[in-house]
């Protein structure tokens, strides 16, 4: 069993309005050939077709105000209702009920726990791990949950061997923000083969894109616009690739921003559930799938695990 968690930060499904949706704005083919035409846009979900499957997740998770990074990103790795437990949507980063959460588990914890090999693809530069031991920076909820479970977050070096892949999926921002000229650039077709190369290297491999929640913010159309088109190349590099049979690629978000940039703050939309694969596969782990809190106790059921390490 191969499962490949893509995790885009800040995602929600919208109206389907061009003006404030860059998900209906922008030219996504292959994401439209695997949902049979539809964009991802509110009203589509629940829809399943010969790929894939879409649900509408819940981000609200009964508590008021706005779905938050920390709180959200928590749920979706340990499987607890995490801002009914520490009683608010908190974020960025995680404060220490958070922190304390996960630290009692997670899926990652339980896939090592277990001999499974799991992973965060994302690689980090060297200023990152400075800046986190000099306490100048703390880590985010994902890369937290990877280290508590003992597993080491990827190096530059890790980049230039062809075993991490950059957060931006092609690693231009590698090349232009860091000034690393030994990052190899990927076009996003080739960006999603080498996604699905990595991935059937793990049992569990997970990839973070953040820089969706950061164009929300922005209120930045042309760049939201663009970020779509190189997932969609990237999406069609990974399809091609990947062997439906042996496992299942689920895209899923902590909370809604990007699809609505009539605004800069969160939204409280519901946010995709991606799964694609075999369809007995997706069947189980879709079975009861409602909201964030039920996306790691699927993924362990998918791999008969329990939800403790």
């Amino acid at each position: 069993m191969r499962f490949l968690f893509i995790f885009l930060d800040g995602v929600g499904l919208g109206e389907a309005d061009a003006r404030a949706n860059p998900f209906f704005k922008a030219k996504m083919p292959h994401l439209r050939d695997l949902l049979d035409g539809h964009m991802l846009v509110e009203g589509v979900a629940p829809l399943e077709t010969a790929r894939a499957t879409l649900l509408a997740l819940d981000a609200n998770l009964g508590v008021p105000g706005l779905p938050q990074s920390a709180t959200g990103q928590a749920t979706l790795l340990t499987g607890k209702n995490t801002p009914q437990l520490v009683g608010e949507h908190y974020g960025p980063k995680p404060h220490q009920p958070v922190r304390e959460l996960i630290a009692q588990g997670s899926v990652f914890s339980v896939m090592a726990s277990h001999g499974k090999r799991a992973a965060l693809l994302n690689a980090y530069p060297d200023g990152y791990f400075e800046h986190i031991n000099s306490g100048l920076r703390m880590y985010s909820a994902i890369p937290l949950a990877v280290t508590q479970a003992g597993i080491q977050l990827k190096t530059a070096q890790d980049l230039h061997a062809g075993d991490a892949i950059s957060a931006d999926f092609t690693g231009k921002g590698w090349r232009e923000h860091f000034k690393d000229n030994g990052a190899v650039i990927y076009n996003p077709h080739a960006a999603g083969v080498h996604l699905a190369r990595l991935a059937f290297q793990y049992d569990f491999a997970f990839f973070e894109y953040w820089l969706s929640d950061f164009a929300g913010h922005k209120q930045d159309m042309p760049n939201a616009v663009e970020q779509l088109a190189t997932f969609d190349g990237v999406l069609g590099g990974l399809l091609e690739n990947w062997e439906d049979e042996q496992g299942l690629i689920l895209v899923t978000s902590d909370h809604g921003n990007m699809e609505n940039l009539d605004t800069r703050r969160h939204t409280d939309n519901p946010v995709p559930g991606l799964v694609i694969g075999a369809p007995d596969l997706r069947h189980t782990f879709c079975r009861d799938l409602h909201d964030l809190a039920g996306v790691a106790p699927a993924i362990l059921r998918l791999f008969d695990l329990p939800e403790k390490a």
